[in-house]
């Protein structure tokens, strides 16, 4: 019986330990809803929805009826709920609210950003309305703007004259001095319906750019040319040329502006439209694009311009390019989907030689040469700019200025600050006259010297042989002494030879050496030998090997050499003189030192352009070049 009575109270101490429970989790919620809600709002929803009295009822049934209508807002709920459904409900209350929670703060930050977006639009509204009444009110003017304005506007309309350059460049190919041929191969190429790519090889100021210039100009009149009268020119400096291998900047080909780092256009920016800017190549379409120093250019770019001039196009990419995006303007479309157009003829200019060039480019291009401007050709240069400039010249003047220069633009130069000169100096406003004074005191100022030194060529003298050589597009002549002693002891004799002048000519001289043994049967070992290249100069290649040979004979023989003789080319160990390159420089270099006979190898006879105060004589063996030097004494070496 104590068993029952105990379980009794037991079973009635646990349920009333559950309602304590509920009556705690049901007034926690409550609580929770008022600071949720806040009291004033909890209380006036509670009365629309017709639960007031139920959350103010001390029954727990009723005060979660009265919860349950006010979280799901429905009043139509009448059922008092049963004590034992009271946790499944208060679970269900539980998820309602948490959904409601979630469900606001989602809407709170949909709301700000709505908010934050209606704003920056109404700041960009007020902005343009702005900007709208500052352009009917005259726009954004100022008293400190118009003064700028003004100071601009007078510096434009204040200009100096022209440059001497401007003024006395040629206007017409006809124009430019000592270079028909080069002219004539130039527009060729350009007067077919198959124009090709050029490069202009040749020294500096001889003309090159100038007759890229007018190339298109006189191309357009021709019938057969491509080239419509509105054919641009663009014209760039390979020097100047510079991109980024991330492919941020490339003016020559053209690079694409991403909508956020590099900034395209505002209204494509808004959309995120990346911007292709097309290039100089572009620019050159249906013209042509000159380029010049193209040999400077960087080799990377050289390539890519390579490509272009393969495809005629130049193609865009982006991450940021979206094809299906419809905010994406037509051309734009175009652009990365067909690439822009670069169909152009291209004609580039270089001081460097053929070798130095990117094979690759060079075997696109047509080569056109234009030589070295003679003493006459600068001389001509010098009469037509005084002409230009309406000023009188003394007898001589062109001479001398020829004498020092043989750069067209450097002769204009010297002759333009010689006029400087003149104007300075003249008295009571008489008309300026070109003295050679005038010039001698220009090419001091500076620092002039003669271009080729006029060499001896009377007499003959033992041990001295005129060579020639060629920089770069400059020939030059060479002056290789030697002399020859008697070993101190038989067998026991040295060759030397100046280190400065390179190893392929040291190399010469033992070749010489070994010739010389073979026609004379003399052992220079017997000798001690001193070549000398005077002055030092550097010999690059094995060209002076006839020269060395002669300068040695003469020493070990004691035979004068005729000094009016100067001779190119390489020897071989069984006496043959072998071709060597440069062959036109070198005999422009003799021309202007005054040099009358030239010896060149017979292979090279094709090389020798027409100079008729030169003779060029061609030789196959050291024995037909002997007697232009040695005036007979040679006949004790050939054979009865």
């Amino acid at each position: 019986m104590k068993k029952a009575v105990t379980s009794r109270l037991a079973q009635r101490e646990e349920r009333s330990a559950e309602q304590e429970q509920l009556k705690r989790e049901i007034k926690a919620l409550y609580s929770y809803l008022s600071g949720l809600l806040g009291a004033d709002k909890l209380i006036l929803k509670a009365g629309k929805l017709e639960a007031l009295s139920l959350l103010r009822s001390r029954r727990p049934e009723e005060k979660v009826l009265g919860l349950q209508r006010v979280i799901f807002e429905n009043p139509a709920l009448t059922e008092i709920p049963a004590p034992e459904d009271i946790p499944e409900l208060l679970q269900l209350l539980y998820d309602e609210l948490a959904e409601q929670l979630a469900r606001r703060v989602v809407e709170d930050t949909i709301e700000q950003k709505i908010a934050a977006k209606m704003q920056e639009k109404h700041e960009e509204y007020v902005l343009e309305v702005k900007r709208q009444l500052l352009k009917e009110q005259g726009g954004p003017e100022n008293p400190q703007t118009l003064k700028k304005y003004a100071e601009l506007e007078k510096m434009h309309h204040k200009v100096l004259n022209r440059s001497a350059l401007d003024i006395l460049r040629p206007k017409r190919l006809e124009e430019i001095v000592g270079q028909e041929a080069a002219v004539t191969a130039l527009m060729a190429k350009l007067a077919s319906p198959y124009p090709q790519h050029i490069i202009l090889y040749g020294p500096p100021g001889v003309g090159k750019t100038t007759a890229a210039r007018l190339a298109l100009e006189a191309a357009r009149k021709i019938a057969s040319s491509p080239f419509d009268a509105d054919a641009p020119f663009v014209e760039v400096d390979g020097t100047t040329l510079r991109w980024d291998p991330r492919e941020t900047t490339n003016p020559l080909l053209g690079s694409v502006h991403d909508p956020i780092y590099q900034g395209a256009r505002r209204d494509l920016i808004d959309g995120g439209v990346p911007e292709p800017k097309p290039g100089l190549v572009t620019e050159a379409h249906g013209g042509i694009l000159f380029i010049d120093e193209i040999g400077e250019l960087d080799l990377t770019l050289q390539n890519k311009l390579l490509k272009v001039l393969e495809d005629k196009k130049v193609r865009f990419d982006s991450a940021y390019y979206d094809p299906t995006d419809p905010q994406v303007p037509k051309y734009i479309h175009k652009l990365f989907t067909e690439g822009a157009p670069a169909d152009f003829v291209l004609i580039g200019a270089t001081t460097r030689s053929p070798g130095e060039i990117n094979p690759a480019l060079r075997s696109r291009c047509s080569a056109v040469y234009f030589e070295p401007l003679t003493p006459a050709d600068v001389e001509k240069i010098v009469l037509a700019a005084a002409a230009r400039l309406q000023v009188s010249l003394e007898e001589d003047v062109a001479a001398l200025i020829a004498a020092y220069t043989t750069e067209g633009r450097q002769a204009v130069n010297i002759l333009a600050d010689a006029y400087g000169l003149a104007l300075y100096r003249r008295q009571d406003g008489a008309a300026p006259v070109i003295t050679c004074e005038l010039v001698r005191e220009t090419l001091r100022a500076g620092r002039f010297v003669p271009n080729a030194p006029r060499k001896k060529t009377d007499g003959a003298y033992t041990g001295r042989v005129y060579g020639l050589g060629v920089q770069g597009f400059l020939g030059s002549v060479i002056e290789i002494e030697a002399v020859a002693f008697r070993a101190a002891q038989p067998g026991k004799g040295g060759i030397r030879f100046n280190e400065t002048a390179g190893s392929m000519a040291r190399d010469s001289v033992f070749n010489a050496a070994a010739v010389i043994r073979r026609l004379t049967g003399e052992d220079l070992h017997n000798y001690d030998l001193h070549v000398n290249v005077i002055g030092g100069g550097q010999i690059d290649g094995p060209s002076a090997g006839l020269a060395v040979l002669m300068a040695l004979l003469s020493a070990i023989k004691g035979w004068p050499v005729a000094q009016q003789v100067a001779v190119t080319g390489e020897i071989s160990l069984q006496g043959h003189v072998r071709p060597v390159g440069g062959i036109a420089e070198k005999l422009y270099g003799a021309r202007l030192a005054g040099i009358k006979t030239v010896l060149v190898p017979a292979e090279n006879k094709g090389d020798v352009p027409d100079l008729p105060d030169v003779q060029v004589v061609t030789v196959e063996t050291v024995a037909e070049a002997l007697p232009w030097f040695f005036r007979g004494q040679e006949n004790s070496l050939l054979p009865g």
